[in-house]
């Protein structure tokens, strides 16, 4: 079990860790990145969706990829084929146009140099030959990661925080959870998390205040 971070305890406000979801709070909306190399690849805007979101098929794969159960590799592959598109590292050139946001790098800086532990929270999207995490700069920035695939688990399941909390060593009363979906928001409020909806550009500033870090 990783312990939490030996400062926390002198800090004055109730919350000790801080567990951060990674597409669309860490990083720029990944629909506004496909949408462009949708754009870009002469493919309808919307091509990406509805591979990967009304088509069955697609949905079925993406859900594999992020338990882990099909590789990267693999997945390109087959959604490549329901797109109509070339295989080679097609969740990289989808992506490349993903960066991490700047004012949600410093809360989590400020909230791990202030003592709380910090977490990463991710359904990921797997690691070759394409990795989100390096890619966009934030691996390093956590004293825990969670990542879907190599759990196993993947939001909204409950067993997913679960397993975040004890890697961290803290209650779900001492931690908030930041994510832009809200269906993954209620199993972390149920386990006793403060969660936080990131719905705009305000939300850094708003957990900062949350924190008791602004």
């Amino acid at each position: 079990m990783r312990p939490a971070h030996p400062d926390a305890q002198e800090r004055t406000s109730p919350y000790r860790g801080l567990i951060v979801d990674f597409a669309g709070v860490l990083t720029t909306p990944l629909g506004a990145a496909v949408r462009d190399w949708c754009t870009r690849s002469g493919l309808a805007p919307d091509a990406w969706r509805r591979a990967l979101v009304e088509d069955p098929a697609g949905r079925a794969l993406y859900g594999e990829l992020e338990l882990g159960r099909l590789s990267q590799h693999e997945w390109n592959r087959r959604t490549a084929a329901l797109i109509g598109v070339d295989p080679e590292d097609l969740m990289g050139r989808a992506h490349a146009g993903v960066r991490a946001v700047p004012a949600m790098v410093e809360l989590v800086r400020a909230a791990r140099a202030a003592g709380l532990a910090v977490a990463l929270l991710s359904n990921s999207y797997g690691f070759e030959p394409y990795n989100p995490y390096t890619a966009t700069g934030v691996w390093d920035l956590f004293d825990v990661r969670v990542i879907s695939g190599e759990v196993g688990l993947a939001k909204p399941d409950p067993d997913i925080y679960r397993l975040t909390l004890e890697r961290l060593g803290l209650p779900g009363e001492a931690c908030v959870f930041v994510d832009d979906r809200a269906v993954n928001l209620g199993p972390a409020e149920a386990l006793g998390i403060t969660a936080v909806h990131a719905d705009g550009p305000g939300t850094a500033g708003a957990v900062a205040r949350l924190l008791g870090l602004a």
